[in-house]
């Protein structure tokens, strides 16, 4: 009977549970509601327009002077790009010109670069990561 007894209890501890159902009435009230929100919407995107049309018309951008200032090369850098005093993105055009014209990039991980005998004299070791080269050729920038 203990057994009889603790069924009726499994049973009678677990109710059935109905479904929650919401009330359909909500759910087109709900979508009235945001329809007109969208139509007021859209003409305050169409008075945003021309907003951003005067925006777009701002003057040119300035380069700014430290980068544009002529720096001169050490004797290791200047057997690369001249001894010509030259700006600090010059500098590095060149540097570049002179890796892709050696075929200095690691052909397997592109960041690399592979230093020959001068470029060995400006970095200080045999590779370098282009992320690391405008440091290292900044120290032979006066």
């Amino acid at each position: 009977m203990a057994t009889a007894k603790g069924g009726a209890k499994k049973a009678a501890k677990k109710p059935a549970k109905a479904p929650a159902k919401k009330p359909a009435a909500k759910k087109p009230a709900a979508k009235k509601a945001a329809a007109p929100a969208k139509k007021a919407a859209a003409p305050a995107k169409k008075a945003a327009a021309p907003a951003k049309k005067a925006a777009a018309k701002k003057p040119a951008r300035k380069p700014n002077a430290a980068f544009m200032k002529p720096l001169t090369p050490s004797a290791a850098l200047a057997s690369i790009v001249g001894d010509k005093p030259l700006p600090r993105t010059e500098v590095v055009k060149k540097m570049w010109d002179y890796i892709k014209k050696g075929g200095l990039q690691d052909a397997v991980n592109k960041r690399m670069i592979n230093a020959d005998a001068k470029l060995k004299e400006v970095f200080g070791k045999a590779q370098v990561s282009m992320f690391e080269m405008t440091g290292l050729v900044g120290k032979h920038l006066k």
